[in-house]
């Protein structure tokens, strides 16, 4: 099977392809079973027949230029459909780059970008955009090292939608009543989140694994938002927002002939700096299991979380441990959901994923579980563990994964917003030119040998951190058994020792 076909969408297609490969977290997720679980009765019909070729793909290559100011761009032109997306990458304006005192505030520089420039207010940049049929967007997500910046419309009034865009990216005035509004909405959802297991599960795990790490923290705190003013946003704004760490990609009907000369007008002003980024230490796998339960009395359900610091995404590992995950933990036919929900009945569901990133991030496994059934769930997590380590796969379950993966890629491949987020992805980390068309090949290469040697490599049921969110009473004695246990309230505070602990 030979890819060259180009096929463009809409930006919004970009948004979970940029999930799932621009920020190399792809949602690979798979299942396994234990030495005491047998072999599941769950019959897979109406499966499509796959091919057992290996898929081969040339991606289309976007057109590359740098700009007098540094600035990376990359082009992927289509001219099938009049439109065009854009997302601007912006390095070292992440979250992972804040101050602790002040988690929140690349995240809430972002989201200020939309509300007010030096020339217009948020309802004129609103009115404006809606009446151009433009979208303007800002993000940065925790644990991110990068800043993004989207904005899409049509082609046949580019000229005009685009330079609005750029003065809501590089003018932003950052006006004091909406920075008021913004992080009283914000503060709300604070306080909502604490009554999120999910999310309770998450703070702590990262807690537990990245220690003094920046990827530590997942939210900003009350104290944190309050000390972000407009000074503090224009200060980030103009020190991070910096053309030289940054990759401006556009897919659509766009001719970069005609694009480029354009560029150098609009961003002439747009100056390069000195800054250089440079990515905190890895944080270092744990050596030793420990347990933390985060109380929620009367809480029905046990929140559970599992890992420990795995890889970059520039290891040579990464291929092996995508189709490992994929079959331990990576969706609905995978060991731990066939084992868990549909052969015990605990839960509805648990997944697995590998998050890869330019610093080294973890393999986590969890779910919900019904609180009685605690004990029996986390021993089925580390048994379907020890399994994937100790047992070879069998031919037919990694031919399956293997084809899995690359079908789900050829799928992506399909949108000319994927095509770009690829290359984007190529040009941060230094990949070769046929990274993406090799991709297939490598995932087709995977053996049972290289799946055993990453498991043992990187999933350690010994020095894995647990995090359990529910009611302490009901499931800590479930959990002692795992390690020593810390006890930790909803706030996130330490809750204090009983006097029967």
């Amino acid at each position: 099977m030979n890819y060259s076909r180009k096929s463009y969408g809409f930006w919004a297609a970009a948004i979970s392809l940029a999930a799932g490969f621009l920020f190399l977290t792809p949602p690979i997720r798979a299942q396994d079973s234990a030495p005491s679980t047998p072999t599941s009765k769950v019959e897979r019909k109406n499966q499509a027949p796959l091919s057992s070729e290996v898929l081969r793909v040339k991606l289309p290559k976007p057109v590359e230029a740098k700009l007098k100011n540094g600035l990376t761009v990359l082009i992927a032109e289509d001219h099938r459909f009049p439109a065009i997306s854009v997302q601007l990458q912006i390095s070292a304006a992440g979250a992972l780059y804040e101050p602790e005192n002040v988690a929140g505030l690349a995240s809430v520089t972002a989201q200020m970008l939309r509300e007010g420039t030096k020339s217009r207010d948020s309802k004129q940049i609103a009115e404006e955009a809606d009446k151009l049929g433009a979208s303007f967007s800002g993000s940065a997500d925790f644990g991110s090292s990068v800043t993004t910046f989207g904005a899409s419309g049509l082609s046949d009034n580019f000229d005009i939608w685009f330079p609005l865009a750029l003065e809501v990216l590089l003018h932003p005035s950052f006006p004091a009543r909406e920075l008021d509004n913004l992080k009283q909405r914000l503060s709300v959802q604070l306080r909502q989140q604490r009554a999120s297991p999910s999310f309770l599960a998450s703070e702590r795990f990262n807690r537990a694994l990245f220690s003094h790490h920046p990827a530590a923290i997942v939210s900003a705190t009350a104290e944190s938002l309050e000390s972000l003013t407009p000074a503090v946003l224009a200060k980030w704004h103009r020190e991070r927002y910096v053309p030289q760490n940054a990759i401006l990609g556009f897919a659509g009907n766009v001719r970069a002939g005609e694009l480029i000369p354009k560029l150098e007008k609009w961003l002439a002003d747009w100056e390069a700096t000195s800054l250089k980024e440079t990515l905190p230490a890895n944080a270092l796998p744990t050596t030793e299991r420990k347990v933390y339960l985060v109380d929620r009395p009367d809480s029905v359900q046990t929140t559970i979380a599992l890992g420990n610091i795995a890889i970059e995404r520039r290891s040579p590992d990464y291929v092996p441990l995508v189709v490992m995950n994929h079959i331990l933990g990576g969706g609905a036919a995978a060991r731990l959901f066939l084992n868990l929900r549909e052969e015990k009945g605990y839960t509805y569901g648990v997944y697995s994923d590998l998050t890869a990133l330019r610093y080294a991030g973890p393999w986590r496994a969890g779910g919900s579980m019904r609180t009685e059934v605690t004990a029996p769930a986390v021993a089925e997590f580390f048994n379907e563990i020890r399994r994937i380590r100790d047992e070879k796969v069998s031919d037919s379950e990694l031919a399956d994964a293997k084809r899995a993966i690359t079908a789900r890629f050829a799928l992506s491949l399909e949108q000319p917003t994927g095509v770009l987020a690829f290359a984007m992805v190529q040009k941060t980390y230094g990949f070769p030119p046929d990274y993406w068309d090799n991709y297939p090949g490598q995932i087709m290469a995977v053996t049972e040998q290289d799946l055993q040697r990453v498991a043992r490599t990187y999933l350690d049921p010994d020095t894995m951190q647990l995090v359990a969110v529910g009611d302490a009473d009901k499931i800590k004695p479930a959990l002692e058994k795992y390690g020593p246990i810390e006890v930790y309230d909803s706030s996130g505070k330490l809750a204090p020792i009983s006097k029967t602990d």
